[in-house]
């Protein structure tokens, strides 16, 4: 499994992926953030979460840089000027501080598939968490 970011034409990246960009450029590629490590912009811990969550839930935004340089490298300060794009999830800890340096880590279940009011079946309950590093 990856986690993609998708660039466009017009050289911007989001995650996830559109069929549009922002200004309506078309997809050119696919970015596995796998690959990379990323920096905690802000975080937060959910005490009250949806069914199935576990609790506490500590959810951070993170920021790769996806410069082609930077590929399974970690950031510097001279990275700044590469080109970026930002992602929110699950931390693997609560013990996560603004500026920290995480990769993703795969999980099997994100949350448990036979809580809430959906079929199991209906969806995908894997994915990436960001653990400090």
């Amino acid at each position: 499994m990856t986690m993609e970011a998708t660039r466009y034409d017009d050289g911007s990246i989001s995650y996830p992926g559109h069929p549009r960009g922002p200004d309506g450029a078309e997809p050119v590629e696919t970015i596995d953030l796998s690959e990379y490590t990323a920096e905690v912009i802000t975080w937060t811990t959910s005490m009250a979460t949806p069914p199935g969550v576990r609790q506490p839930n500590t959810l951070a935004i993170v920021e790769f840089d996806v410069s082609e340089q930077n590929a399974s490298e970690s950031r510097t300060e001279s990275d700044d000027d590469g080109e970026t794009v930002r992602a929110i999830g699950q931390v693997t800890t609560d013990d996560v501080e603004t500026g920290d340096e995480v990769e993703l880590v795969y999980v099997d279940e994100l949350r448990e598939p036979g809580a809430g009011i959906r079929e199991p079946e209906s969806q995908e309950w894997d994915g990436y968490r960001f653990e400090p590093i």
